[in-house]
């Protein structure tokens, strides 16, 4: 077993969640066991079967050193993003795929300012609302901070960054 009772995990595109039990379910005449995971942000659980973890890429956590880098990336500088809408919207997608929380804190900071200066289209507002919610998750599982404080944290770190 990878993950234990207790664990908590990043299940890229969900977010951060805790390992809530280990069961053997029958599915479809098959015996599987699976991890029940509990995402507190989103207030829903998923079963994932224990056998594929690693190739959707769930994995723990970062520790507490590893929020100080994450911080470091929110407070870093702009990155030259795609003038053109799609390719934008392309590479921001494949950075929050990656379930990387450092390229997921690239795209909350880099849509973030972006909408402070040129404002976003609709889909750039929805990716941008659910990469913050999966940084906050895994921050908030991370530092044992609540989900407000957490938000309040990133919000204010984007807009000292604003009015530089």
């Amino acid at each position: 077993m990878l993950f234990q009772v207790g664990d908590k995990v990043v299940y890229p595109m969900h977010g951060a969640g805790i390992v809530e039990s280990i069961e053997e379910r029958e599915i479809l005449g098959e015996k599987q066991e699976y991890y029940v995971l509990y995402f507190p942000v989103m207030k829903i659980k998923v079963m994932i079967p224990t056998k594929n973890v690693e190739q959707m890429g769930l994995r723990h956590v970062i520790s507490r050193e590893e929020v100080d880098k994450v911080i470091n990336v929110l407070n870093g500088d702009q990155t030259s993003m795609p003038a053109n809408w799609n390719k934008r919207y392309r590479l921001n997608m494949d950075k929050i795929k990656s379930g990387d929380i450092y390229e997921i804190a690239d795209v909350v900071r880099n849509l973030m300012l972006r909408d402070r200066e040129k404002g976003l289209s609709a889909a750039e507002r929805k990716m941008l609302n659910s990469a913050r919610q999966f940084l906050i998750s895994e921050l908030m599982l991370s530092t044992n901070v609540s989900e407000d404080e957490v938000s309040a944290l990133v919000d204010s770190i984007i807009l000292e960054k604003a009015t530089d």
